[in-house]
């Protein structure tokens, strides 16, 4: 495979699903049952975890680009949309909510965090939603820390102004 053909580069910011915001700490070569196999090396700091995903399989796996500004518009005007919560069982909606966190489609993501978002004025929520609101929160101002290069906190500010932004009729 020639450099031509990868798609990113040390250094970047990527993001993989299952684990959300990741940067590239070098392209390998690796010998796997007598092949050489070329890898990105993917640092999850957060999370304290190294990942070696082929180059050659990095698309099929979902690594991607962060995402691009309109990408984040459209995820942060999806935070101040009305929450969609199904009239299902908490198990099914749970699973969903999971499957969505880990798409590592922000607009998907962002989506979990307004469904399971709570105004003060609102019922407490039971420990599996909190797990899975902070799951999605984190993940979605991770990647928007990594794109506004702001740190973490910044970044739940602004996910946390766009869902408590009343909407007012024009």
């Amino acid at each position: 495979m020639s450099k031509d053909d990868l798609q990113f580069s040390v250094g970047d910011h990527v993001v993989y699903p299952a684990h959300g915001v990741g940067r590239v700490q070098g392209i390998e070569t690796q010998e796997v049952a007598g092949y050489s196999l070329e890898v990105y090396v993917i640092t999850f700091d957060h999370e304290k975890m190294t990942l070696r995903v082929p180059t050659a399989k990095a698309k099929v796996s979902g690594l991607r680009s962060l995402a691009e500004g309109n990408v984040v518009n459209q995820a942060l005007t999806t935070l101040k949309g009305r929450a969609r919560v199904k009239r299902t069982m908490w198990s099914r909606r749970a699973q969903e909510y999971e499957a969505k966190i880990n798409s590592g489609d922000l607009i998907s993501i962002a989506e979990v965090v307004r469904d399971l978002h709570r105004a003060e004025n609102q019922p407490e929520q039971s420990y599996s939603e909190r797990q899975l609101y902070e799951s999605a929160l984190d993940r979605m101002a991770r990647e928007v820390a990594a794109i506004e290069s702001i740190d973490r906190e910044a970044a739940v500010g602004i996910l946390t102004k766009s869902l408590t932004k009343a909407v007012v009729a024009v």
